[in-house]
């Protein structure tokens, strides 16, 4: 089984900026698929970004491209999503989601595509 914990939510101003962790324990993290899905209250969850460390592959979502960084540290098992250039419409549950059986980023929120989740943690940019 892989644990994922989520940290580095917050509340911040609109143009600020945001550092969330995601620990992996249970597996190293470049043996996986890593990935960031978003929901906020009534919505739907969106594609945020997503590595495949095994196959050196990243992709982003259309809404984050050129705002959102995804990055790793092999020494704490950890990966990073910086958020720079913060909007309202980002505030959301970020949710950090691992998959050991795909080569290529997933961008679907699938449970069956994506077997673990962490609990998520809260990001709110005030306007």
């Amino acid at each position: 089984q892989v644990q994922l914990v989520e940290s580095g939510g917050g509340l911040v101003q609109a143009g600020g900026s945001l550092r969330l962790s995601c620990a992996a324990s249970g597996r190293t993290f470049s043996r996986l698929v890593m990935g960031w899905f978003r929901q906020a209250p009534g919505k739907v969850r969106e594609f945020v970004a997503a590595r495949a460390w095994s196959g050196g592959s990243t992709s982003y979502g259309d809404s984050v491209k050129g705002r959102f960084t995804l990055s790793g540290d092999n020494n704490k098992n950890t990966v990073y999503l910086q958020m720079n250039s913060l909007k309202p419409e980002d505030t959301a549950g970020y949710y950090c989601a691992a998959s050991s059986l795909a080569l290529q980023p997933i961008d679907m929120p699938s449970r069956t595509r994506y077997p673990y989740w962490g609990q998520g943690t809260q990001v709110t940019v005030s306007s």
